[in-house]
């Protein structure tokens, strides 16, 4: 499979891709308040995905990617970073393992253009589910500080499982 193999050029320089990233997150003025994430925190959780991206593309459950996404909204929320800084770095994370993958520069044939496109699906809908539940614990932290609201209460109902 061309995309696993793609995937596993991601994992081994995982490292390098971390640091950039963060690197680019912290200079980025959409995604500023990612700098109230102790960097430490953020380069293991960044470093973490990255390290073991063919587990979270091809055999992490839904479930599975759900929990962690909302425990990382509802403290990303806590943290006091905006739902739309938070999308934004979903975005250039995202663009940035794609930037590496075009860099390597080695997709030519037509099996290997679709891995390519076989990868960019995985990834995709790794991304969107990771975004969607993210977003599902920002609006849980909301709730949590001010249940009485009543478009906090339509919210929690809404996510009730």
């Amino acid at each position: 499979m061309i995309a696993l193999r793609l995937v596993r050029l991601i994992e081994s320089h995982s490292d390098d891709l971390s640091d950039s990233l963060i690197e680019k997150l912290f200079n980025s003025p959409r995604a500023a308040d990612m700098r109230k994430v102790p960097k430490a925190e953020l380069r293991a959780r960044i470093h973490e995905v990255l390290q073991h991206l063919s587990e979270w593309l091809l055999t992490k459950t839904d479930d599975e990617i759900e929990r962690r996404y909302i425990e990382v909204g509802r403290q990303r929320a806590q943290q006091g970073v905006s739902l739309t800084d938070f999308c934004w770095t979903m975005v250039i994370t995202k663009e940035h393992l794609w930037d590496f993958l075009q860099a390597q520069a080695f997709l030519r044939n037509p099996v290997e253009i679709y891995g390519e496109m076989e990868l960019l699906r995985f990834m995709g809908q790794f991304f969107d589910r990771a975004l969607y539940y993210a977003a599902e614990g920002f609006e849980q932290h909301l709730v949590s500080q001010a249940p009485e609201l009543p478009s906090a209460t339509s919210i929690a109902s809404r996510h009730a499982h």
